[in-house]
């Protein structure tokens, strides 16, 4: 991997001397869904030359649909921006792939979202409001959930279904499991519990996914998805239980009160990622829910399971979440 990541940090820099990028006169930015911890909260975007958005259509072809959906992956990031929050004398700076992230003290928290208005330095018309989940301080557990095949179909199993499900399809047509719905609704006590999502889908698709999840009624929460752009110091941001073991431990770190479940599924080794979080955060995690899709859990999925119950955490898993909710009940986990 070393060299691969050597590699394309030299095709990347020849590329720009090739065809440098122009810089835009007026950068925009993208917002994504930001989460409390201690003390504040902690706004996340990207500073892009232009915004790109789907413009879903029920009657719009498949080669509509994949024009679209490769169109969110052609941003152009702008780094070394600054970026201010006006009312709370902060300033970051955008880096070398756009991303900014930014610590707001909050003094008198109420559970919700939280707004807070950005704007590129020297641009008031580029303002735009950033939100954070402030999670209630009735809350008595969090959830952290995967996307692809846990909360909708992906057929993230198999490399080939996973791009033609993804680039064919629209906020229109991806379908979130009906199942998934009511689990989430459960867990979160209607709202009370915070609910967040994990995934190695990229930032790309986080206006992609917020469409779909809110035109199917999903439980909303921040996202914690993936960089796949290429730096100095990483190459597409690890691996994907690298990514998504560090986004549980930040997660859980920003919640220290809160025990949480951790929901997946057994076609992308969550059972490993979370039996390792699991080891990292003990006593934290009462329940492990995993849905089984396509050929089902594979026997390095099915050790792990077992050695999860053996540090006598709950495993539901099966091809559908309806009986998770009874399972839990059963266990005595109070929501």
């Amino acid at each position: 991997m070393g060299l691969l990541h050597r590699t394309a940090i030299r095709a990347e820099r020849w590329f720009d001397r090739v065809r440098p990028r122009k810089r835009p006169e007026r950068p925009v930015l993208d917002a994504y869904r930001g989460y409390a911890q201690p003390g504040g909260v902690v706004l996340r975007g990207r500073v892009l030359a232009s915004l790109r958005r789907t413009t879903p259509d029920p009657g719009q072809s498949r080669w509509q649909n994949m024009r679209e959906m490769l169109s969110l992956f052609l941003t152009d990031e702008v780094a070394h921006v600054d970026v201010t929050a006006p009312g709370h004398d902060i300033t970051v700076q955008s880096d070398e792939e756009g991303y900014i992230t930014v610590e707001v003290p909050v003094a008198d928290p109420k559970p919700g979202w939280y707004d807070v208005a950005l704007e590129i330095a020297g641009d008031p018309d580029s303002r735009k409001i950033f939100r954070a989940m402030i999670p209630s301080p009735d809350a008595r557990l969090g959830v952290v959930s995967d996307i692809d095949d846990t909360m909708m179909h992906t057929g993230a199993y198999s490399l080939a279904r996973n791009l033609w499900t993804t680039f064919t399809g629209s906020a229109t047509s991806r379908r979130v499991f009906p199942d998934s719905i009511v689990l989430m609704d459960h867990l979160s006590n209607h709202g009370r519990n915070p609910i967040f999502f994990v995934s190695s889908s990229p930032w790309n698709l986080h206006a992609f996914l917020e469409r779909v999840f809110d035109r199917a009624g999903l439980a909303a929460g921040p996202m914690f998805l993936r960089d796949l752009g290429i730096s100095e110091t990483q190459f597409i941001s690890g691996t994907h239980g690298d990514h998504k073991g560090s986004a549980i431990d930040r997660i859980l770190n920003a919640n220290p009160d809160l025990p949480f479940i951790l929901i997946g599924d057994t076609g992308q080794h969550d059972a490993e990622v979370y039996l390792e979080a699991c080891h990292r955060h003990g006593g934290r995690i009462p329940a492990v829910i995993l849905r089984e899709p396509g050929p089902g859990p594979d026997d390095a999925s099915r050790a792990a399971m077992a050695a999860i119950r053996r540090l006598g955490v709950i495993v539901a898993h099966g091809s559908d979440f309806g009986h998770v909710a009874e399972e839990l009940r059963k266990a005595g986990v109070t929501l």
